[in-house]
């Protein structure tokens, strides 16, 4: 029949078809897979006590460890003993493991380091915000002071905001005095980390 298509035509038909589709199904094939979001806050968080970490070196199966750091920052780690990484970014602790290990034991190794478990993270707001009280520092992230104090309901009318005090009990008891408001409007000031444990106390202006 005039309508009926030969088995030839169909097949000829058909393959048209399949080399069309075949280059593209190699560029999808050799396409770069799609990149992770973006891991920098990942990178920069410090660890803190009660953090877990895994930590694998690349070819030494029976180093690979979980550790749960200790209050002082420390954990136990083969070959090593105890190792101090609190307050250490996640790559300054991986580097430091790697330039113990090859110091003494493997040539070049290969150290990663993820957090599986980050513990809680707290600070304190005292005095003139507009809601004091502590605050959890989100996981894998960092908070400035002026985030700190945002958080807080921000400054009441009566804020000292010239000096804010800092007390940091982590490493040591410390007392910071910052100028929140010189910070705030200029942009070649480098922004104050707070750090879990903190306490921020903004004074009372006296008339």
């Amino acid at each position: 029949m005039r309508n009926c298509l030969s088995l030839k035509s169909i097949l000829a038909a058909v393959g048209a078809v399949t080399l069309c589709l075949l280059p593209a199904a190699r560029a999808a094939e050799n396409a770069p897979s799609t990149p992770a979001a973006s891991t920098d806050e990942t990178r920069t968080y410090r660890l803190s006590p009660n953090d877990i970490v895994k930590i694998k070196v690349f070819q030494e199966e029976d180093l690979t460890t979980e550790i749960r750091l200790a209050k002082d920052g420390t954990g136990t780690f083969p070959l090593l003993g105890a190792i101090n990484l609190g307050g250490k970014t996640v790559d300054e602790a991986a580097a430091s493991i790697r330039d113990l290990l090859g110091k003494d034991y493997l040539v070049n190794p290969q150290v990663t380091l993820t957090v599986i478990e980050y513990s809680k993270r707290r600070f304190t707001v005292l005095g003139q915000v507009q809601k004091p009280g502590s605050y959890d520092i989100p996981s894998e992230e960092s908070v400035t002071l002026l985030q700190a104090i945002a958080m807080a309901g921000g400054f009441t009318r009566l804020a000292v905001q010239s000096k804010v005090t800092i007390t940091r009990t982590s490493g040591g008891k410390k007392t910071f005095s910052v100028d929140v408001k010189s910070a705030a409007n200029d942009p070649d000031i480098k922004p104050f980390e707070i750090l879990p444990d903190d306490t921020i106390i903004i004074s009372e202006r006296v008339f």
